[in-house]
Protein backbone atom coordinates (compact mmCIF):
# COMPACT_ATOMS: atom_id res chain seq x y z
CA UNK A 1 0.00 0.00 0.00
CA UNK A 2 1.45 3.37 -0.99
CA UNK A 3 2.09 6.12 1.52
CA UNK A 4 -0.44 8.37 -0.22
CA UNK A 5 -3.15 5.67 -0.05
CA UNK A 6 -2.49 5.09 3.64
CA UNK A 7 -2.85 8.82 4.37
CA UNK A 8 -6.08 8.90 2.37
CA UNK A 9 -7.60 5.99 4.34
CA UNK A 10 -6.61 7.50 7.67
CA UNK A 11 -8.15 10.82 6.67
CA UNK A 12 -11.34 9.08 5.56
CA UNK A 13 -11.65 7.22 8.87
CA UNK A 14 -11.17 10.48 10.77
CA UNK A 15 -14.16 11.94 8.96
CA UNK A 16 -16.54 9.15 10.04
CA UNK A 17 -19.38 10.43 12.28
CA UNK A 18 -18.24 10.28 15.91
CA UNK A 19 -21.59 9.09 17.32
CA UNK A 20 -21.10 5.83 15.42
CA UNK A 21 -18.04 5.20 17.58
CA UNK A 22 -19.41 6.63 20.84
CA UNK A 23 -22.87 5.11 21.15
CA UNK A 24 -23.83 4.12 24.69
CA UNK A 25 -23.04 0.47 25.34
CA UNK A 26 -25.74 -1.40 27.29
CA UNK A 27 -25.75 -4.87 28.82
CA UNK A 28 -27.51 -7.47 26.69
CA UNK A 29 -30.41 -7.62 29.14
CA UNK A 30 -31.26 -3.94 28.47
CA UNK A 31 -32.75 -4.22 25.01
CA UNK A 32 -35.85 -3.83 22.89
CA UNK A 33 -38.71 -5.93 24.20
CA UNK A 34 -37.49 -6.09 27.80
CA UNK A 35 -39.74 -6.16 30.86
CA UNK A 36 -38.96 -3.92 33.85
CA UNK A 37 -40.27 -4.65 37.34
CA UNK A 38 -43.42 -2.68 38.09
CA UNK A 39 -43.81 -0.20 40.97
CA UNK A 40 -40.13 -0.37 41.86
CA UNK A 41 -36.93 1.65 41.74
CA UNK A 42 -35.02 -0.07 38.95
CA UNK A 43 -31.39 0.42 38.05
CA UNK A 44 -30.28 1.11 34.48
CA UNK A 45 -26.60 1.12 33.59
CA UNK A 46 -24.13 0.97 30.76
CA UNK A 47 -20.85 2.39 29.43
CA UNK A 48 -20.03 5.55 27.51
CA UNK A 49 -18.27 3.97 24.56
CA UNK A 50 -18.15 0.72 22.65
CA UNK A 51 -15.47 -0.69 24.92
CA UNK A 52 -15.52 -1.15 28.69
CA UNK A 53 -13.67 1.71 30.35
CA UNK A 54 -11.91 4.86 29.32
CA UNK A 55 -14.59 7.55 29.14
CA UNK A 56 -14.76 9.22 32.55
CA UNK A 57 -16.88 12.22 33.48
CA UNK A 58 -19.30 12.00 30.60
CA UNK A 59 -22.91 13.08 31.17
CA UNK A 60 -25.59 10.57 30.26
CA UNK A 61 -29.28 11.45 30.14
CA UNK A 62 -31.82 8.66 30.47
CA UNK A 63 -35.42 9.45 29.49
CA UNK A 64 -38.37 7.19 30.32
CA UNK A 65 -41.53 7.60 28.27
CA UNK A 66 -43.97 6.43 30.95
CA UNK A 67 -43.42 9.65 32.90
CA UNK A 68 -41.50 11.81 30.44
CA UNK A 69 -38.76 12.43 33.01
CA UNK A 70 -35.01 12.67 32.51
CA UNK A 71 -32.37 11.22 34.78
CA UNK A 72 -28.73 12.29 34.55
CA UNK A 73 -25.64 10.29 35.47
CA UNK A 74 -21.90 10.83 35.09
CA UNK A 75 -19.63 8.02 33.95
CA UNK A 76 -16.92 6.83 36.32
CA UNK A 77 -13.29 5.95 35.68
CA UNK A 78 -14.38 2.76 33.88
CA UNK A 79 -16.79 4.67 31.68
CA UNK A 80 -19.73 3.13 33.57
CA UNK A 81 -22.87 5.07 34.46
CA UNK A 82 -25.96 4.12 36.42
CA UNK A 83 -29.33 5.70 37.17
CA UNK A 84 -32.26 4.57 39.27
CA UNK A 85 -35.72 5.23 37.87
CA UNK A 86 -39.20 4.64 39.32
CA UNK A 87 -41.59 2.42 37.39
CA UNK A 88 -45.39 2.66 37.32
CA UNK A 89 -48.04 -0.07 37.46
CA UNK A 90 -47.85 -2.75 34.81
CA UNK A 91 -48.34 -1.55 31.26
CA UNK A 92 -46.69 -0.59 28.00
CA UNK A 93 -45.27 -0.48 25.47
CA UNK A 94 -42.85 2.27 26.46
CA UNK A 95 -39.48 3.60 25.39
CA UNK A 96 -36.24 4.26 27.26
CA UNK A 97 -33.67 6.58 25.67
CA UNK A 98 -29.98 6.91 26.56
CA UNK A 99 -28.08 9.98 25.36
CA UNK A 100 -24.42 10.81 25.94
CA UNK A 101 -24.15 12.91 22.82
CA UNK A 102 -25.19 9.90 20.81
CA UNK A 103 -28.78 8.75 21.22
CA UNK A 104 -29.81 5.15 21.77
CA UNK A 105 -33.50 4.26 22.10
CA UNK A 106 -35.03 1.05 23.44
CA UNK A 107 -38.55 0.32 22.22
CA UNK A 108 -41.38 -2.10 23.01
CA UNK A 109 -40.52 -1.97 26.71
CA UNK A 110 -43.15 -3.30 29.11
CA UNK A 111 -43.61 -2.89 32.84
CA UNK A 112 -44.66 -6.00 34.74
CA UNK A 113 -43.33 -8.82 36.88
CA UNK A 114 -39.73 -9.99 36.44
CA UNK A 115 -38.25 -13.23 37.79
CA UNK A 116 -34.74 -14.64 37.71
CA UNK A 117 -34.64 -18.39 36.91
CA UNK A 118 -31.46 -20.28 37.75
CA UNK A 119 -29.97 -23.67 38.58
CA UNK A 120 -28.58 -26.70 36.79
CA UNK A 121 -29.83 -29.00 34.02
CA UNK A 122 -33.40 -29.38 35.21
CA UNK A 123 -33.82 -25.62 35.10
CA UNK A 124 -31.81 -25.33 31.90
CA UNK A 125 -33.74 -28.14 30.14
CA UNK A 126 -35.46 -26.57 27.15
CA UNK A 127 -39.05 -27.19 26.17
CA UNK A 128 -37.74 -29.31 23.29
CA UNK A 129 -35.98 -31.51 25.86
CA UNK A 130 -32.63 -33.22 25.63
CA UNK A 131 -31.71 -35.94 23.12
CA UNK A 132 -34.21 -38.79 23.64
CA UNK A 133 -35.36 -37.02 26.84
CA UNK A 134 -38.56 -35.10 26.05
CA UNK A 135 -40.60 -32.74 28.16
CA UNK A 136 -44.02 -34.21 28.80
CA UNK A 137 -46.77 -32.39 26.88
CA UNK A 138 -44.34 -30.11 25.03
CA UNK A 139 -45.90 -30.58 21.58
CA UNK A 140 -49.36 -29.76 22.89
CA UNK A 141 -48.09 -26.73 24.79
CA UNK A 142 -46.38 -25.30 21.72
CA UNK A 143 -49.76 -25.22 19.96
CA UNK A 144 -51.02 -22.65 22.46
CA UNK A 145 -47.93 -20.89 23.80
CA UNK A 146 -48.17 -17.62 21.86
CA UNK A 147 -48.22 -14.67 24.26
CA UNK A 148 -46.79 -11.27 23.36
CA UNK A 149 -46.75 -10.24 27.03
CA UNK A 150 -44.67 -13.16 28.25
CA UNK A 151 -41.07 -12.15 27.47
CA UNK A 152 -38.10 -14.52 27.65
CA UNK A 153 -34.39 -13.76 28.04
CA UNK A 154 -31.90 -16.62 27.94
CA UNK A 155 -28.30 -16.24 29.13
CA UNK A 156 -25.90 -18.62 27.43
CA UNK A 157 -23.43 -20.84 29.28
CA UNK A 158 -20.28 -19.06 30.38
CA UNK A 159 -18.06 -20.42 33.16
CA UNK A 160 -15.04 -18.25 33.97
CA UNK A 161 -12.78 -17.27 36.86
CA UNK A 162 -12.82 -13.64 35.75
CA UNK A 163 -15.86 -11.45 36.56
CA UNK A 164 -17.64 -10.44 33.38
CA UNK A 165 -19.24 -7.13 32.45
CA UNK A 166 -22.04 -8.80 30.53
CA UNK A 167 -23.72 -12.11 29.83
CA UNK A 168 -23.74 -13.87 26.52
CA UNK A 169 -27.31 -14.22 25.35
CA UNK A 170 -30.53 -12.54 24.50
CA UNK A 171 -32.38 -10.96 22.86
CA UNK A 172 -35.66 -10.59 24.71
CA UNK A 173 -38.28 -12.57 22.81
CA UNK A 174 -42.06 -12.80 23.14
CA UNK A 175 -43.41 -16.29 23.81
CA UNK A 176 -44.04 -18.12 20.55
CA UNK A 177 -43.37 -21.60 19.23
CA UNK A 178 -39.71 -20.98 18.43
CA UNK A 179 -38.79 -18.99 21.54
CA UNK A 180 -40.62 -21.28 23.97
CA UNK A 181 -39.19 -24.42 22.37
CA UNK A 182 -35.71 -23.06 23.04
CA UNK A 183 -36.36 -21.76 26.57
CA UNK A 184 -36.33 -23.41 29.99
CA UNK A 185 -39.46 -25.55 30.30
CA UNK A 186 -39.66 -25.16 34.09
CA UNK A 187 -39.28 -21.38 33.86
CA UNK A 188 -41.79 -21.13 31.01
CA UNK A 189 -44.50 -23.04 32.89
CA UNK A 190 -43.83 -20.84 35.92
CA UNK A 191 -44.17 -17.65 33.86
CA UNK A 192 -47.21 -18.89 31.98
CA UNK A 193 -49.03 -19.52 35.26
CA UNK A 194 -48.19 -16.01 36.53
CA UNK A 195 -49.40 -14.47 33.25
CA UNK A 196 -52.73 -16.24 33.49
CA UNK A 197 -53.30 -15.48 37.16
CA UNK A 198 -51.99 -11.90 37.35
CA UNK A 199 -52.89 -10.63 33.89
CA UNK A 200 -49.77 -8.41 33.63
CA UNK A 201 -46.62 -8.62 31.48
CA UNK A 202 -44.12 -11.15 32.81
CA UNK A 203 -40.40 -11.20 32.07
CA UNK A 204 -38.25 -14.29 32.73
CA UNK A 205 -34.45 -14.15 32.82
CA UNK A 206 -33.02 -17.66 32.69
CA UNK A 207 -29.38 -18.17 33.64
CA UNK A 208 -28.73 -21.87 34.21
CA UNK A 209 -26.04 -24.45 33.48
CA UNK A 210 -26.41 -28.23 33.40
CA UNK A 211 -24.42 -30.09 36.04
CA UNK A 212 -23.60 -26.91 37.94
CA UNK A 213 -22.70 -26.91 41.61
CA UNK A 214 -24.29 -24.53 44.08
CA UNK A 215 -20.77 -23.29 44.84
CA UNK A 216 -20.35 -22.13 41.25
CA UNK A 217 -23.11 -19.54 41.72
CA UNK A 218 -21.40 -17.91 44.72
CA UNK A 219 -18.68 -15.31 45.32
CA UNK A 220 -15.40 -16.42 46.85
CA UNK A 221 -16.02 -14.35 50.00
CA UNK A 222 -19.28 -16.18 50.66
CA UNK A 223 -17.48 -19.54 50.57
CA UNK A 224 -14.87 -18.69 53.20
CA UNK A 225 -17.03 -20.13 55.97
CA UNK A 226 -17.10 -23.50 54.18
CA UNK A 227 -13.66 -25.12 54.56
CA UNK A 228 -14.96 -28.15 52.65
CA UNK A 229 -14.95 -26.07 49.45
CA UNK A 230 -11.63 -25.93 47.63
CA UNK A 231 -11.18 -22.47 46.14
CA UNK A 232 -7.62 -22.70 44.80
CA UNK A 233 -8.51 -23.34 41.19
CA UNK A 234 -6.62 -22.60 37.99
CA UNK A 235 -7.82 -21.93 34.49
CA UNK A 236 -7.12 -25.54 33.50
CA UNK A 237 -9.59 -26.65 36.16
CA UNK A 238 -12.20 -24.33 34.72
CA UNK A 239 -11.76 -25.93 31.30
CA UNK A 240 -12.07 -29.38 32.84
CA UNK A 241 -14.72 -28.82 35.47
CA UNK A 242 -16.51 -25.84 33.94
CA UNK A 243 -19.80 -25.42 35.81
CA UNK A 244 -18.55 -27.12 38.99
CA UNK A 245 -15.85 -24.56 39.74
CA UNK A 246 -16.60 -22.31 42.73
CA UNK A 247 -17.47 -18.76 41.56
CA UNK A 248 -17.29 -19.65 37.84
CA UNK A 249 -20.98 -19.15 37.09
CA UNK A 250 -21.35 -16.25 39.47
CA UNK A 251 -18.65 -14.54 37.41
CA UNK A 252 -19.93 -15.46 33.98
CA UNK A 253 -23.70 -15.77 34.24
CA UNK A 254 -24.97 -14.09 37.40
CA UNK A 255 -22.82 -11.10 38.32
CA UNK A 256 -23.53 -9.23 35.05
CA UNK A 257 -27.28 -9.48 35.77
CA UNK A 258 -27.15 -8.40 39.40
CA UNK A 259 -29.04 -5.15 39.85
CA UNK A 260 -31.61 -5.73 37.12
CA UNK A 261 -34.92 -5.14 38.87
CA UNK A 262 -36.66 -8.42 39.76
CA UNK A 263 -39.56 -9.51 41.92
CA UNK A 264 -37.76 -12.67 43.00
CA UNK A 265 -35.90 -15.82 41.96
CA UNK A 266 -36.71 -19.45 41.27
CA UNK A 267 -34.08 -22.18 41.58
CA UNK A 268 -33.85 -25.83 40.52
CA UNK A 269 -30.50 -27.31 41.52
CA UNK A 270 -29.03 -29.89 43.87
CA UNK A 271 -28.16 -33.04 41.95
CA UNK A 272 -24.50 -32.04 41.66
CA UNK A 273 -24.32 -31.48 45.41
CA UNK A 274 -25.50 -34.99 46.36
CA UNK A 275 -21.91 -36.06 47.30
CA UNK A 276 -21.62 -32.92 49.45
CA UNK A 277 -25.12 -33.11 50.91
CA UNK A 278 -24.06 -32.61 54.54
CA UNK A 279 -23.66 -28.82 54.28
CA UNK A 280 -26.07 -28.00 51.47
CA UNK A 281 -28.67 -26.22 53.63
CA UNK A 282 -26.25 -23.61 55.07
CA UNK A 283 -24.55 -23.35 51.67
CA UNK A 284 -27.82 -22.54 49.91
CA UNK A 285 -28.70 -20.12 52.70
CA UNK A 286 -25.44 -18.25 52.20
CA UNK A 287 -25.91 -18.17 48.44
CA UNK A 288 -29.37 -16.63 48.78
CA UNK A 289 -28.16 -14.12 51.35
CA UNK A 290 -25.30 -13.16 49.05
CA UNK A 291 -27.60 -12.68 46.08
CA UNK A 292 -29.84 -10.47 48.17
CA UNK A 293 -26.93 -8.42 49.48
CA UNK A 294 -25.71 -7.77 45.96
CA UNK A 295 -29.14 -7.00 44.50
CA UNK A 296 -29.93 -4.49 47.27
CA UNK A 297 -33.66 -5.30 47.12
CA UNK A 298 -34.08 -6.74 50.60
CA UNK A 299 -35.20 -10.32 51.17
CA UNK A 300 -36.76 -10.86 47.78
CA UNK A 301 -38.70 -14.14 47.37
CA UNK A 302 -36.72 -17.29 46.68
CA UNK A 303 -38.65 -20.38 45.59
CA UNK A 304 -36.91 -23.61 44.72
CA UNK A 305 -37.53 -27.19 43.62
CA UNK A 306 -36.52 -30.16 45.70
CA UNK A 307 -34.70 -32.65 43.46
CA UNK A 308 -36.87 -35.50 42.21
CA UNK A 309 -36.15 -39.17 43.02
CA UNK A 310 -33.63 -40.88 40.74
CA UNK A 311 -31.64 -44.12 41.00
CA UNK A 312 -28.00 -43.07 41.43
CA UNK A 313 -26.76 -46.67 41.73
CA UNK A 314 -25.30 -46.66 38.21
CA UNK A 315 -23.47 -43.34 38.70
CA UNK A 316 -20.27 -42.28 40.43
CA UNK A 317 -22.42 -41.25 43.38
CA UNK A 318 -23.86 -44.71 44.09
CA UNK A 319 -22.55 -44.70 47.66
CA UNK A 320 -24.59 -41.61 48.56
CA UNK A 321 -28.28 -41.57 49.43
CA UNK A 322 -29.78 -38.59 47.59
CA UNK A 323 -32.60 -38.48 50.14
CA UNK A 324 -30.04 -36.84 52.41
CA UNK A 325 -29.74 -33.97 49.92
CA UNK A 326 -33.55 -33.72 49.76
CA UNK A 327 -33.53 -33.57 53.56
CA UNK A 328 -31.06 -30.68 53.44
CA UNK A 329 -33.30 -28.89 50.96
CA UNK A 330 -36.21 -29.29 53.37
CA UNK A 331 -34.10 -27.86 56.19
CA UNK A 332 -33.12 -24.89 54.04
CA UNK A 333 -36.76 -23.84 53.87
CA UNK A 334 -36.72 -23.26 57.63
CA UNK A 335 -33.38 -21.42 57.51
CA UNK A 336 -33.89 -18.96 54.65
CA UNK A 337 -36.21 -15.98 55.08
CA UNK A 338 -38.97 -15.61 52.49
CA UNK A 339 -38.19 -18.94 50.85
CA UNK A 340 -40.36 -21.97 50.10
CA UNK A 341 -39.75 -25.37 48.49
CA UNK A 342 -41.73 -27.13 45.76
CA UNK A 343 -41.76 -30.90 46.29
CA UNK A 344 -41.34 -33.21 43.26
CA UNK A 345 -41.53 -36.66 44.89
CA UNK A 346 -44.11 -37.84 42.35
CA UNK A 347 -42.35 -36.64 39.18
CA UNK A 348 -39.07 -38.58 39.04
CA UNK A 349 -37.76 -41.15 36.57
CA UNK A 350 -35.79 -44.11 37.90
CA UNK A 351 -33.19 -44.21 35.13
CA UNK A 352 -33.21 -40.58 33.89
CA UNK A 353 -32.09 -37.66 36.03
CA UNK A 354 -34.18 -35.20 34.01
CA UNK A 355 -37.87 -35.69 34.83
CA UNK A 356 -40.28 -35.13 31.96
CA UNK A 357 -42.86 -33.48 34.19
CA UNK A 358 -41.57 -29.93 33.94
CA UNK A 359 -45.09 -28.47 33.97
CA UNK A 360 -45.51 -29.73 37.54
CA UNK A 361 -42.19 -28.18 38.55
CA UNK A 362 -42.97 -24.78 37.04
CA UNK A 363 -46.56 -24.66 38.20
CA UNK A 364 -45.70 -25.71 41.76
CA UNK A 365 -43.18 -22.89 41.92
CA UNK A 366 -45.93 -20.60 40.64
CA UNK A 367 -48.28 -21.82 43.40
CA UNK A 368 -45.70 -20.72 45.96
CA UNK A 369 -45.20 -17.33 44.33
CA UNK A 370 -48.91 -16.66 43.88
CA UNK A 371 -49.73 -17.58 47.48
CA UNK A 372 -46.75 -16.05 49.27
CA UNK A 373 -45.67 -13.12 47.08
CA UNK A 374 -48.89 -12.07 45.40
CA UNK A 375 -51.31 -12.99 48.19
CA UNK A 376 -53.68 -15.08 46.08
CA UNK A 377 -56.07 -16.82 48.48
CA UNK A 378 -57.09 -20.47 48.32
CA UNK A 379 -53.85 -21.92 46.93
CA UNK A 380 -53.01 -25.51 48.01
CA UNK A 381 -50.07 -26.05 50.35
CA UNK A 382 -47.24 -28.53 50.68
CA UNK A 383 -47.73 -30.36 53.97
CA UNK A 384 -44.54 -30.97 55.95
CA UNK A 385 -43.54 -33.59 58.51
CA UNK A 386 -43.70 -32.11 62.02
CA UNK A 387 -43.22 -34.94 64.51
CA UNK A 388 -43.85 -38.52 65.58
CA UNK A 389 -45.38 -40.21 68.63
CA UNK A 390 -44.79 -43.88 69.44
CA UNK A 391 -47.78 -45.72 70.89
CA UNK A 392 -46.74 -49.25 71.69
CA UNK A 393 -46.00 -51.02 68.40
CA UNK A 394 -47.33 -48.17 66.23
CA UNK A 395 -45.81 -44.87 65.17
CA UNK A 396 -48.12 -41.89 64.68
CA UNK A 397 -46.68 -39.29 62.31
CA UNK A 398 -47.95 -35.70 62.35
CA UNK A 399 -47.81 -32.90 59.76
CA UNK A 400 -48.03 -29.13 59.57
CA UNK A 401 -49.80 -27.15 56.80
CA UNK A 402 -52.17 -30.10 56.52
CA UNK A 403 -55.65 -28.67 57.15
CA UNK A 404 -57.02 -30.63 54.16
CA UNK A 405 -55.63 -33.88 55.64
CA UNK A 406 -52.98 -36.12 54.09
CA UNK A 407 -53.77 -39.18 51.98
CA UNK A 408 -52.18 -41.84 49.79
CA UNK A 409 -52.54 -41.24 46.09
CA UNK A 410 -53.04 -44.83 44.96
CA UNK A 411 -55.06 -46.48 47.68
CA UNK A 412 -55.53 -46.88 51.43
CA UNK A 413 -51.89 -47.74 52.13
CA UNK A 414 -48.33 -47.13 50.96
CA UNK A 415 -45.19 -49.22 50.47
CA UNK A 416 -42.85 -46.28 51.15
CA UNK A 417 -42.73 -46.50 54.96
CA UNK A 418 -40.16 -48.24 57.17
CA UNK A 419 -39.75 -48.49 60.92
CA UNK A 420 -36.82 -49.47 63.12
CA UNK A 421 -36.52 -50.63 66.73
CA UNK A 422 -33.66 -50.23 69.20
CA UNK A 423 -31.40 -52.32 66.93
CA UNK A 424 -31.71 -49.55 64.29
CA UNK A 425 -32.56 -52.04 61.56
CA UNK A 426 -35.35 -50.82 59.29
CA UNK A 427 -38.18 -53.03 58.17
CA UNK A 428 -40.97 -52.45 55.68
CA UNK A 429 -44.15 -51.34 57.34
CA UNK A 430 -47.82 -50.94 56.60
CA UNK A 431 -49.30 -47.48 56.85
CA UNK A 432 -52.77 -45.99 57.02
CA UNK A 433 -54.17 -42.50 57.38
CA UNK A 434 -56.60 -40.89 59.79
CA UNK A 435 -57.19 -37.18 59.17
CA UNK A 436 -53.73 -35.55 59.09
CA UNK A 437 -51.93 -38.41 60.81
CA UNK A 438 -50.18 -41.43 59.30
CA UNK A 439 -50.09 -44.60 61.40
CA UNK A 440 -47.16 -46.93 60.74
CA UNK A 441 -46.72 -50.51 61.98
CA UNK A 442 -44.48 -53.51 61.23
CA UNK A 443 -44.90 -57.03 62.56
CA UNK A 444 -41.12 -57.27 62.70
CA UNK A 445 -40.69 -54.32 65.07
CA UNK A 446 -42.37 -54.59 68.45
CA UNK A 447 -41.01 -51.32 69.82
CA UNK A 448 -40.45 -48.81 67.02
CA UNK A 449 -38.23 -45.82 67.69
CA UNK A 450 -37.84 -44.40 64.16
CA UNK A 451 -39.86 -43.98 60.96
CA UNK A 452 -38.74 -43.22 57.40
CA UNK A 453 -40.83 -42.32 54.38
CA UNK A 454 -39.45 -42.73 50.83
CA UNK A 455 -35.98 -42.15 52.25
CA UNK A 456 -33.95 -43.56 49.37
CA UNK A 457 -32.62 -42.51 45.99
CA UNK A 458 -35.57 -43.88 44.13
CA UNK A 459 -39.20 -43.87 45.23
CA UNK A 460 -42.53 -42.95 43.75
CA UNK A 461 -43.90 -40.49 46.26
CA UNK A 462 -47.53 -41.24 47.12
CA UNK A 463 -48.14 -39.34 50.34
CA UNK A 464 -50.14 -36.29 49.31
CA UNK A 465 -51.92 -33.25 50.66
CA UNK A 466 -54.34 -31.11 48.67
CA UNK A 467 -53.05 -32.52 45.37
CA UNK A 468 -49.38 -31.93 46.23
CA UNK A 469 -46.73 -34.45 47.36
CA UNK A 470 -45.11 -34.53 50.79
CA UNK A 471 -41.32 -34.63 50.94
CA UNK A 472 -39.43 -37.76 51.95
CA UNK A 473 -38.48 -37.62 55.63
CA UNK A 474 -37.01 -39.52 58.56
CA UNK A 475 -37.55 -39.16 62.29
CA UNK A 476 -34.02 -40.35 63.17
CA UNK A 477 -30.57 -38.86 62.49
CA UNK A 478 -28.54 -42.05 62.16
Amino acid sequence: MTKILKQFLLSALALLPLPALAEVLLPQVFADGMVLQQQASVRLWGWCDRFYGGTQGKKVTVTTSWNGKRYVATSDADGRFEVTVPTPQAGGPYEVTFNDGSRRRLTNVFIGEVWLCSGQSNMEMLMKGYKAQPVEGAAEELLQCGDSLLRLFYAKQNATLEPQHDVKGGPWRAANVESVRNFSATAYFFGRALRRMLGVPVGLICTAYGGSACEAWMKADWLKTFPQVQQTIGQDDVKRLLQRCPTALYNGQLSPLIGYGIRGAIWYQGEDNVPRYNFYAPLLKRMVEGWREEWRQGDFPFYYCQIAPFDYSATDWAKYNSALLREQQSKAETMIANARMAVLMDTGLKEVIHPRKKRQAGERLALLALANTYGVKGMPEFAVYSGVEFRGDTAVVAFDRSKEWVYFEHGPTSDNFEVAGPDRVFHSAEAWVNRNRVYVHSRDVKHPIAVRYAFSDWAVGDLMHDGLPVSSFRTDDW
